[in-house]
């Protein structure tokens, strides 16, 4: 259970550290960059807060209901930011394309979050 309520403060953390990104996208850097690697960003900034409020939810069903599958759902929404959000950001940073190559990891990391989150659920459902 400890761990699952670990999971969830990491991504409570990287709740706030996508908050101070997406400022920093708004602020420092929409004169620095093109039109569309802001837009890069905002998306980056975007899924990440999204995924970080999920990944806080399902850490805290883990640690409330234990399910492994709950457990792996907050997992994977963290591995889905660093690998989304941290290569589009770092693509919008340093203009290397290749960074881009990295990101449907991250989205296929997002979607076998969600699919492990609604089978915490179904089973939870199941056995309540």
């Amino acid at each position: 259970m400890t761990g699952s309520l670990r999971l969830a403060a990491v991504a409570a953390g990287l709740g706030a550290l996508g908050v101070a990104l997406g400022a920093f996208g708004a602020h420092a850097l929409a004169d620095m960059v093109t039109p569309e690697r802001l837009a890069t960003w905002r998306t980056a900034a975007s899924y990440h807060q999204v995924h970080a409020l999920a990944g806080v939810v399902a850490g805290g069903l883990a640690a409330w209901r234990p399910s492994r599958a709950a457990r792996a759902a907050s997992g994977l929404f963290l591995a889905g930011i660093a690998l989304f959000s941290g290569s589009l950001y770092a693509l919008v940073l340093t203009d290397v394309g290749v960074l881009g190559a990295v990101a449907p990891l991250g989205g296929l990391a997002f979607i076998a979050g969600w699919l492990a989150l609604a089978t915490a659920l179904w089973q939870d459902a199941a056995g309540a």
